[in-house]
């Protein structure tokens, strides 16, 4: 397409339109200019930034934007003749939703970091690539630089994949590490947090957990061929979490990370069932995830021939994410200069073979657990509390009340570290301790994953 089709002003290479000049995109620019030759040499040809669309025409990001044209027209970008690939990254739902397809209808591939706009209206947006015979690629939209969408689409491509396991949101995983090192309150580090750009003036999506849903969303359909939502996966933040929390959890030999887990399981009839969930979980202190601190991500992919692999690496940022746009951009400009389309499918398996799998109920999952109970301290009420897990044949492993931890309306945290055991009876035991009169606050659940 380029070297013939396009503009004049860019025979020989390949025309870039970039929708949203904020900190990712200033991070594109800033690669396709810095790295241009180093880009040239790898692809045999130049990857040009031609056009530019972004509302804000006024601030100076930094770039010298030379002969790069800059304004507020992504309908203009679009349309232009000179532009192969059309980028996205301007965030939210409705806009880009609308761009993405009104480039794929003018026959511009697409690149996007938009992983909340395709956990949510995937299905459309990849229908419409493969209907007009497109790429569509997306790379930076999990994991920031960190190339596993690539690694699921390509280098694990021959195996069957068992098990996703990923520290997937930098924000939360800073306010953990930094709750845990310095015992400091949820409240307290979240704060510093945001004072350093870490966390956002409204955390909402990073600590409840929905950032990380959004792409747990799209790392399970490239990794099972499952169809879903964001919408469908079970989701927790950190919120609630105490320094009493880690202080035990080190004590046990573990350490708390909110992850993405998704699972595929052989159901009784001998097809596929999906298990996928987003929560808090106490992870071996032993384990490669469990030494991910401060901002960074990772993610464990374990295949059937390969067996554990791990991805590890920046999660944002303007440079990490910027990288993974290019290489998208790259490696979409080598099919359009061999005439071609689609070197693998977008999401890993054909669109023919993504279609929505059963979901594990959650009354069959089963695993250990940790639970803190808050309940008055007087006698007889240990005793309440351990006759309900005893009802429902949970086993104890560790039982252990804080009475330095005592507050002056006389209540006490009870610790209590389960042996394996079925979500039905778990769920079932909360829900009795829940009504007792002796226990003043919900208890607190946090499920451990030794799989890991």
């Amino acid at each position: 397409m380029s070297g013939e089709a396009s503009g004049d002003g860019v025979r020989g290479g390949v025309g870039v339109g970039l929708i949203g000049f904020g900190t990712i995109g200033t991070g594109v620019a800033k690669v396709l200019q810095q790295n241009a030759s180093v880009i040239e040499e790898r692809l045999g040809f130049p990857l040009r930034l031609i056009r530019i669309a972004d509302l804000d025409l006024e601030t100076d990001r930094g770039v010298d934007l030379g002969d790069i044209e800059l304004d507020a027209d992504a309908s203009a970008l679009i349309a232009d003749p000179r532009i192969d690939i059309v980028v996205e990254l301007i965030g939210g739902y409705d806009v880009p939703r609308k761009l993405i397809l009104e480039a794929l209808a003018a026959g511009k591939h697409v690149v996007t970091a938009n992983k909340a706009l395709l956990a949510l209206h995937g299905r459309e947006i990849f229908g419409a690539a493969a209907e007009a015979g497109l790429d569509i690629a997306f790379e930076a939209a999990v994991g920031g630089g960190i190339p596993i969408l690539r690694s699921l689409r390509e280098g694990l491509a021959a195996n069957r994949i068992e098990t996703v396991l990923g520290i997937l949101n930098g924000t939360t995983n800073y306010v953990l590490t930094e709750m845990e090192s310095t015992g400091e309150a949820f409240e307290i580090v979240l704060k510093r947090a945001q004072d350093l750009g870490y966390a956002e003036s409204d955390p909402t999506f990073d600590v409840e957990g929905i950032d990380a849903a959004h792409k747990l969303a799209l790392l399970t359909t490239m990794a099972f061929g499952a169809e879903l939502t964001f919408e469908d996966i079970p989701t927790e933040g950190i919120r609630g979490l105490l320094p009493l929390d880690f202080e035990l959890a080190k004590d046990f030999g573990y350490r708390i990370k909110l992850l993405g887990i998704a699972k595929c399981h052989a159901g009784p009839d001998g097809h596929d069932r999906i298990e996928a969930r987003v929560q808090p979980t106490m992870i071996p202190a032993t384990s490669l995830l469990a030494k991910v601190d401060g901002a960074m991500n990772a993610v464990e992919v374990q295949g059937n021939a390969v067996g554990p692999t791990l991805y590890y690496g920046a999660g944002a940022g303007e440079m990490p994410t910027a990288s993974a746009v290019v290489a998208d951009l790259m490696e979409i400009a080598r099919e359009i200069e061999r005439s071609g389309s689609g070197p693998v499918a977008p999401l890993s398996y054909l669109p023919e073979h993504i279609a929505p799998k059963p979901f594990v109920p959650a009354d069959e999952l089963s695993g250990r657990a940790y639970l803190r109970l808050t309940a008055v301290d007087q006698p007889g009420v240990l005793s309440l509390l351990m006759g309900a897990f005893g009802d429902e044949g949970i086993g104890i492993a560790s039982v252990v009340q804080r009475i330095e931890e005592a507050t002056v309306s006389g209540t006490v945290p009870v610790i209590v570290l389960t042996h394996r055991t079925s979500e039905a009876a778990l769920q079932r035991a909360l829900g009795r301790i829940a009504q007792l009169s002796e226990v003043t606050e919900p208890p607190r659940l946090i499920r451990i994953e030794e799989e890991v």
